[in-house]
């Protein structure tokens, strides 16, 4: 898939090409028609969204703090869009890039801020709303309007945010590629004698270097704690012989990046560690080799689950194959047994099957990869062999 060059976007910083285009009123006006008329297709009123990645994502506004005030953004077909916000915060709403394309909407602390949202919404519509909004608003738009029901946006639209255009495309590549830099920096620490928490500490340091503005997860699982998918770095001490799992993203330009890969502690790697992570080189591979459009998300889960099945691992690849990702680390598609929505060109989500040996030690391998018209592209494209730190 080819990505949007300077080229193509004369407002791009020419001090610094590696600048992404900024996302512009008329980007969120889009964005905002397209979910009112994916809503309309679902059968639904509209949409009301409460501050999170969907307000981001369709207006490019976050509040400060998320508070007990309330913040809704309300979708509805034929009306503009309306951000309903408190009247101390509308300063910062107005700044918002997305602003210009909404009516602003305020209310006063002591005021009933669902008699100024209430009126937009329909008494007897069904709307979706955002999972992450607060249950006092909710019901409290649920007892303004009795008659109004309301259900998950994630199970209703859950594709909202799923298919990236190209300039998300680019943010994400470059993200994958300031992530992918992180790691071959932390293949030349030490890892010997130091605790998991120094180790993690390290790979923040290198995220933060390469351009992220902000780290979510370092993962640093060793021996045994590598068996544990989700281990949070601990004070046990790294010790030669041992193999570590690095699991580790964050933030860069909004969106986000995750990438696992396996390394041991000293060159005398053990015949087992070296099998198991083969096998699971081979079902990221192989996983990887089935995406394009049309597959459906558990085929890839299927495809990777069976090549370490066939080996005899089977029971300790214990999570799904992948998730997508963009403005959240976590978001649909999910690759899991039981989704049959097909890919779709633009999809962007994780491929990372894994081995878990309780008490031993884990192997995981992970790339994000984005579905074009022909197959996959990986956005991390450092190497799969099990790499050796001192």
């Amino acid at each position: 898939m080819e990505f949007s060059e300077s080229a193509q976007h004369p407002d791009r910083s020419e001090e610094d090409p590696t600048v992404p285009r900024p996302f512009t009123t008329e980007d969120y006006s889009a964005r905002m028609a397209r979910a009112t008329a994916e809503a309309t297709a679902a059968g639904l009123a509209g949409l009301v969204v409460a501050p999170g990645p969907d307000l981001v994502y369709l207006c490019g506004y976050q509040p400060t703090a998320i508070t007990e005030r309330l913040t809704a953004l309300v979708l509805t077909p034929g009306r503009e869009p309306a951000l309903v916000v408190p009247r101390l915060e509308r300063p910062d709403a107005e700044k918002a890039p997305g602003a210009p394309a909404v009516r602003l909407l305020d209310w006063s602390d002591g005021a009933d801020p669902y008699a100024t949202a209430g009126p937009l919404l329909d008494p007897a519509g069904r709307y979706g709303i955002s999972d992450n909004a607060w249950a006092m608003h909710l019901l409290g738009l649920q007892s303004a309007l009795p008659g109004t029901g309301f259900t998950s946006l994630t199970e209703t639209l859950p594709m909202l945010r799923a298919v990236k255009d190209a300039d998300e495309l680019e943010r994400l590549a470059a993200a994958g590629g300031a992530a992918d830099a992180a790691y071959r920096g932390i293949l030349e620490v030490a890892f010997a004698g130091r605790r998991e928490t120094d180790v993690a500490a390290d790979l923040g340091a290198l995220l933060i270097r390469y351009g992220h503005s902000q780290v979510d997860f370092t993962v640093v699982g060793s021996g045994p704690n590598g068996a544990n998918p989700h281990h949070e770095a601990g004070d046990r001490v790294i010790r030669p012989g041992d193999t570590v799992v690095l699991d580790f993203g964050g933030l860069k330009d909004g969106y986000s990046s995750d990438t696992t890969r396996t390394v041991h502690v000293g060159t005398d790697v053990p015949a087992e560690v070296r099998k198991v992570h083969d096998v699971v080189r081979l079902a990221q591979q192989t996983a990887f080799e089935a995406v394009r459009p049309g597959v459906s998300c558990q085929e890839i889960d299927r495809t990777a689950r069976r090549v370490i099945t066939e080996a005899g691992y089977g029971e300790y690849f214990i999570h799904r194959t992948g998730h997508g990702i963009g403005i959240t680390t976590h978001e649909p598609p999910y690759l899991v047994e039981g989704e049959e929505r097909p890919l779709v060109p633009g999809m962007c989500f994780s491929i990372e099957p894994g081995v878990y040996l309780p008490g031993r030690f884990g192997v995981r391998i992970e790339d994000i990869v984005a579905v074009t018209p022909t197959g996959g592209r990986r956005l991390n494209n450092t190497p799969h062999e099990l790499g050796t730190v001192s």
